[in-house]
């Protein structure tokens, strides 16, 4: 009878630290997305040919996204631009105008991926804007960024999210420029160049964002007398717990989600399937996510909270987003229909609404900065 109760003991104990492994393992599928590296979500696509400036790949429902997208793969890094529906191809392809090829050489058989990120380098190398590389100090360390001078007393302070760097906010710089605003882009911990989290995970915004804090204080420091801060997926995230809980948020006037994550469990359940996880191991993510995080139901909601919004704010997103569900931006806009104003982007995936119509995306945000410079 003992030797029962012990084995049945030591089988619940093997089943309990295989738990604790595979809940591990999944968070870290989903909270250690690469930040230069494409979403998991991404399908790979195969070059089949590179002539006249076109570029013939896998034909999908990624590669016949309509917009401008970066095209990443081994050392690679290029332009590709609409599809070309009169250029002859076989049927089981697609021909896209090949706008640029930053860096190596793609060529038949290159394994790709689509990316948001359509810049690589700096910006006065990817745009010819002057701007001075600038450590912002953070209170695990210095914050490298990039500030673009302008003559406006507001900024605009940028935030990547999951799977970018700080170059996929280069999308929006040419605007900016134009209306002569100062823009601070950030990079925050885990980030290339900046300290790392002292867990080795992302939190999905909810410590990241005292970086940003600090990037707030930063601007005020040097002439800021307002802000709009301007996140991407999980940089979006932050904007929203700086809008509610920084020191200095009375100086914030404006704020602009792009594919905001505001429902983490879906996001961790979205990127740990994004890395092949079982179905049956996905609850799993969730409830290892909030054990290694200390993210809960009510943290996110807090920051997003449509009662604690205090300043305009543009939301632009795509229903058919899936990792941050288009949702709950739209019951967050109409809650608060006096301040949030929602854009729709269709056919866009995560944190690609500029990548599927650029010129509309411009425009909308043009609108709405106007009245906030």
């Amino acid at each position: 009878m003992r030797t029962t109760a012990v084995a049945g003991a030591t089988t619940l104990l093997g089943i309990g630290a295989a738990a604790v492994a595979a809940g591990r393992y999944v968070t870290d599928a989903a909270l250690k997305p690469a930040p230069d590296r494409p979403l998991p979500n991404e399908p790979p696509l195969t070059v089949h040919a590179v002539e006249d400036g076109r570029i013939t790949l896998t034909r999908s429902l990624a590669s016949l996204r309509p917009g401008t997208y970066g095209l990443t793969g081994r050392d690679l890094h290029a332009v590709v631009g609409p599809v070309d529906e009169d250029a002859a191809h076989p049927a089981d392809c697609v021909v896209r105008r090949l706008e640029r090829v930053t860096h190596g050489t793609p060529h038949a058989g290159t394994r790709v991926r689509l990316t948001p990120q359509v810049y690589a380098g700096d910006p006065k190398d990817a745009l010819g804007i002057e701007h001075a590389d600038v450590d912002v100090p953070g209170e695990l360390g210095p914050l490298p960024a990039w500030f673009l001078p302008g003559e406006r007393t507001t900024w605009v302070i940028t935030t990547h999210g999951l799977g970018t760097t700080r170059e996929h906010p280069m999308v929006v710089m040419p605007l900016l420029n134009r209306l002569r605003i100062p823009v601070l882009d950030l990079a925050y911990r885990g980030d290339p160049g900046a300290p790392r989290p002292p867990d080795g995970i992302g939190h999905l915004g909810d410590t990241e964002w005292r970086d940003l804090d600090s990037a707030i204080r930063y601007a005020v420091r040097y002439g800021a007398e307002s802000i709009v801060l301007h996140g991407w997926s999980t940089g979006a995230s932050m904007a929203l717990h700086a809008a509610a809980n920084s020191a200095l948020r009375h100086r914030l006037s404006g704020i602009v989600l792009d594919s905001p994550v505001l429902d983490w469990r879906a996001t961790v359940r979205a990127l740990a399937a994004a890395h092949r996880t079982p179905a049956a191991l996905l609850p799993l993510a969730v409830r290892a996510a909030e054990g290694r995080t200390g993210l809960h139901d009510g943290k996110l909601a807090e920051a997003a909270d449509p009662e604690r919004l205090r300043v305009p704010t543009l939301i632009v997103h795509g229903p058919g987003d899936t990792l941050a569900p288009w949702g709950a931006s739209r019951e967050l806009a109409d809650a608060r229909p006096e301040l949030v104003t929602l854009h729709p982007v269709r056919h866009a995936p995560h944190a690609a609404m500029w990548n599927a119509d650029p010129q509309g995306y411009e425009e909308v945000l043009r609108r709405f900065l106007t009245p906030l410079m």
